[in-house]
């Protein structure tokens, strides 16, 4: 099987190593001739930014580049990317990077139109309608890791620096018009990263299954992205330079941010506010509060993880598919709790409350409250 393909949903996805050469094809076939790169500090010094850059400005479409993100992007990132993107003519975004880049290039071209504050945006009721959409610049996406599928997702996560709340922005034309998934962009990723936005992948499949709501597209996609993430995870982590492995993982992280339109549930709920206030890496702190998360569901997911177990060939029903779990943090060095991963003297009301305000909680199979949320971050803790 050739690992090159062109998708369209949820949107045009190119897919296949060496296809980032098509960065000019896809910026003119969404309309873009000006492109404001948007990525991270750490990704801006690296080779795979600068071959882009240099072919972007081969094209004819220059190489102007802001990269002033933070790893959780807030909205001073977002008040200087603007900035940026209107002081220099642009007409559309590439989002090149992990989660942080994804979302704040997403960001950029949402808000360079709009007459409205940030947080008018945020994703509650119609909140979206509010935004110009017309006004809404083409984007095109380059995820460099495999884990949150920003690439393919129709919001951003943005941190509200003085509430330290992690906040998320949604309007259906976040969704890029193009995206490229190259998954040799991946290869220098450090194993932590490797494994942290891997279980991203990983948590985003497990609840997208595991919440009530119907959609049963969402259903399949959460479950066979499971499985490419057990079947490549480790692989990918134990040898960096493995592209089969590493272009089904980025598969498997398109997979469950698609899934997720399904909902998400107590994992990102909890890890949302810990992420915002400890600044905690995203999917690590995901993967740490998963087998807790697992067991608070127990009541209302045991018999629908059976059926995922007997899928991925794990035996033990929903208990083996937890064994499964913790074998898994254990093989990827994550910590088994928050105090290991760095959450230190937490404020737990603090942190329960904004687990109870987000977004994620809807999703969730058992409804959270505040008695057993509490309960649920003291066993993560």
């Amino acid at each position: 099987m050739t690992l090159t393909a062109n998708w369209s949903y949820p949107t045009a996805i190119r897919f296949g190593a060496g296809r980032i050469l098509e960065i000019a094809d896809a910026c003119a076939a969404a309309n873009i001739s000006k492109p404001l790169l948007v990525t991270d500090r750490g990704l801006a010094k690296m080779d795979i930014t600068r071959r882009t850059l240099d072919l972007m400005e081969a094209a004819g479409l220059g190489r102007a580049m802001f990269a002033e993100v933070d790893p959780n992007p807030n909205e001073k990132n977002a008040d200087a990317g603007v900035r940026a993107f209107k002081e220099g003519g642009h007409d559309g975004v590439i989002a090149f990077g992990g989660g942080s880049g994804l979302d704040l290039g997403k960001l950029v071209a949402f808000l360079a139109g709009q007459t409205r504050p940030l947080w008018d945006f945020e994703d509650i009721g119609d909140w979206w309608t509010r935004a110009n959409a017309a006004a809404i610049a083409p984007i095109v996406a380059v995820p460099t890791t495999a884990g949150t599928g920003s690439e393919v997702g129709r919001a951003s996560v943005i941190t509200n620096s003085v509430t330290a709340e992690k906040k998320i922005i949604f309007h259906p034309k976040f969704l890029p018009t193009v995206v490229i998934c190259d998954p040799e962009l991946t290869i220098g990723m450090p194993k932590s990263i490797t494994a942290g936005t891997g279980l991203d992948a990983f948590a985003h499949c497990v609840e997208a299954f595991c919440s009530p709501h119907y959609h049963p597209m969402s259903q399949g996609m959460a479950l066979e992205g499971m499985r490419l993430v057990k079947d490549y995870l480790l692989r990918a982590y134990a040898d960096g330079n493995d592209m089969e492995a590493r272009a089904h993982m980025m598969s498997a992280a398109a997979m469950g941010a698609t899934a997720f339109q399904k909902g998400l549930g107590a994992i990102h709920a909890l890890s949302h506010p810990i992420g915002a206030i400890h600044h905690t890496h995203h999917g690590t702190t995901n993967a740490v509060c998963m087998p807790a998360v697992l067991q608070f569901n127990r009541p209302a997911i045991k018999g629908r993880l059976g059926t995922v177990a007997a899928y991925l060939e794990i035996e033990g029903g929903f208990d083996g598919f937890c064994a499964y779990v913790d074998c898994l943090n254990a093989s990827l060095g994550v910590p088994k709790t928050l105090t290991e991963l760095g959450v230190k003297n937490p404020d737990i009301e603090r942190i329960v409350a904004g687990a109870l305000n987000d977004p994620s909680t809807g999703g969730n199979p058992l409804e959270m409250k505040k008695e057993n949320t509490t309960k649920l971050l003291i066993a993560c803790l």
